[in-house]
């Protein structure tokens, strides 16, 4: 039987479009000349992952579903498969992060069973535990054509689940999953998150001989990219077929009950731990950890010195990757799609506009930009006050026209004077710098509500963990691709985008004070600030 991931994107808190997308993929299955006998979907694909408080308005009964999906495969006219799709379930009043699986068409067409989300990641990126309740339990039951079970997500990286899940006869277990992507590190050319998914994909499917579906969506919600990269494992841990990052996919595999039998034939740890179980689960045998004791006949314990022998080499461990470096190339194509995800597809704009100040931030951003929209839809827009530095506006103009991109200038000075001349001409450079900061804002969302753009911002990771910005100024922007990113993060992406290398060389300045640089106010260099702030974290 060939069996499927269907990696896909869905709207967030658009139940019926995402049901209408299932049942495209359902179409487009059909039309195959050999159509998988099961299709999986990712976690929460009916109404996207990150919904909150939405989580209340958005769920269904699995009945819901299951009639929704039955209307779909009827009306693509779609042949007999089994799905497993992953929804936010409304059961007994209560809220649920789950997965349903239902045989479409024939004469056993019907709800087969519901697993509910034990384990609710409520740490990082997650609160789950916030929103819905947890479940209790893992079963295998029956399909058509063998014995399966369902985990969602974090159930399969608790070793015990998939071993219940085999123990109870499973031969395919499918994992829905919405993991965001974390962790552009050199490699393998995927976001790391995906590397750790593998690890535990192949454990479950080696350990108990079975064949494993992890279905991931895609997309990006709430500023977090979903990693795509699906997997199919076979059972002797193979993996039979792998999903890209981030892009939309079907991955198929052949599920062959014989690979079964071979993969316990050969390493029988299921079969093993069936019979050692009882005994596990009764609890400690103290014959088996005995006290300390002496046998009076082995002997008098032997003296001298050790016999001498050659040196036995020893290998240290090497230092470990460092935890900031990162794949340029893979961050690149990340960020370029959540800026499309986030401008275009979420807020249908076209166009985007940069505030340009010289600096290696903002170039990375408009190189992003560029990348993401096209040369002709950024506009790059210089702010400078009259004690900005020239080499700032000299800059800005060598980054648009490196990126081939519309400059233009505002000039700040008399909207800044004459706002401190009004409320106190004593006002300290601090303030004043601010009044610069929130100026410029204003005149970034003025030229975007001329060009129907949105403005982006510029601000990164080390700045906004030491507080280093301006509130109502440059944290302003709605949409901030390098926002997750260190400093010293962003001065490698720029070294790939191209940015010119007088940008990148030159100090960090907020250019607010004349002679001002980032490292003199913070006291602290990027290079020494972003490892102390990546461990605290």
């Amino acid at each position: 039987m060939l069996i499927a991931a269907a990696q896909i994107r869905p709207k967030k808190a658009d139940y019926p479009e995402n049901v209408r997308r299932i049942g495209a993929v359902l179409a487009q299955v059909s039309g195959w000349k050999e159509p998988p006998g099961l299709i999986a979907f990712g976690e929460t694909v009916t109404t996207g992952y990150y919904l909150e408080g939405g989580v209340l308005q958005c769920a269904v009964t699995a009945g819901t579903l299951y009639r929704d999906l039955a209307a779909q495969h009827a009306l693509v006219g779609a042949k007999p498969l089994d799905v497993v799709v992953g929804f936010y379930e409304r059961y007994e009043n209560r809220l649920f992060n789950s997965a349903l699986h239902a045989t479409l068409g024939g004469k056993t067409a019907g709800i087969r069973h519901v697993h509910r989300k034990i384990f609710l990641p409520t740490y990082g990126v997650f609160d789950e535990q916030r929103f819905v309740d947890p479940g209790h339990s893992v079963e295998a039951f029956d399909a058509d054509w063998g014995r399966m079970a369902m985990l969602v997500c974090e159930d399969a990286w608790h070793s015990v689940t998939g071993t219940v899940a085999a123990l109870g006869g499973a031969q395919l277990i499918v994992v829905p999953s919405a993991s965001p992507a974390r962790g552009p590190v050199p490699g393998s050319g995927t976001p790391t998150s995906s590397e750790g998914w593998e690890r535990v994909i192949r454990r479950i499917a080696e350990e108990h001989g079975a064949y494993v579906i992890l279905a991931q969506i895609s997309g990006t919600e709430a500023g977090k990219t979903f990693q795509g990269c699906s997997l199919i494992a076979g059972p002797d841990g193979s993996i039979l077929a792998r999903g890209p990052a981030f892009d939309e996919a079907i991955i198929t595999a052949r599920f062959d009950e014989r690979a079964i039998d071979r993969a316990r034939f050969d390493q029988p740890m299921l079969g093993d731990l069936e019979g050692a179980l009882a005994g596990l689960l009764a609890g400690p045998d103290r014959r088996g950890n005995p006290e300390a004791q002496f046998d009076a006949a082995s002997g008098a314990a032997p003296k001298g010195p050790a016999p001498a022998s050659r040196n036995i080499t020893v290998f240290e461990q090497t230092d470990p990757l460092d935890p900031l470096a990162i794949d340029p190339e893979l961050l690149t194509e990340w960020l370029v799609r959540f800026l499309r995800d986030e401008v275009t597809e979420r807020r249908g704009f076209a166009k985007a506009v940069v505030g340009l100040s010289g600096g290696v931030d903002s170039a990375v951003t408009a190189a992003l930009a560029v990348r993401a929209l096209g040369a002709k839809n950024v506009l790059g827009l210089v702010m400078p006050y009259r004690t900005s530095a020239k080499a700032s506006g000299t800059d800005a103009a060598l980054v648009a026209k490196t990126l081939g991109i519309r400059l233009e200038t505002v000039d700040i000075s008399a909207a800044v004077d004459g706002l401190i001349a009004a409320a106190d001409p004593k006002a300290d450079p601090t303030r004043k710098g601010n009044v610069m900061a929130r100026m410029r804002m204003i005149a970034l969302f003025d030229r975007s509500a001329r060009d129907t753009s949105i403005p982006l911002g510029t601000g990164n990771k080390t700045e906004r963990l030491f507080g280093y910005y301006t509130w109502h100024g440059d944290d302003a922007p709605p949409v901030n691709p390098i926002g997750d990113l260190f400093k010293t993060q962003v001065w490698a992406l720029a070294r790939h985008l191209g940015i010119p290398d007088t940008v990148i060389a030159k100090p960090a300045t907020a250019d607010l004070v004349v002679g001002q640089t980032d490292e003199a106010d913070l006291g602290i260099t990027y290079e020494k600030a972003d490892p102390i702030l990546h461990f605290m974290l």
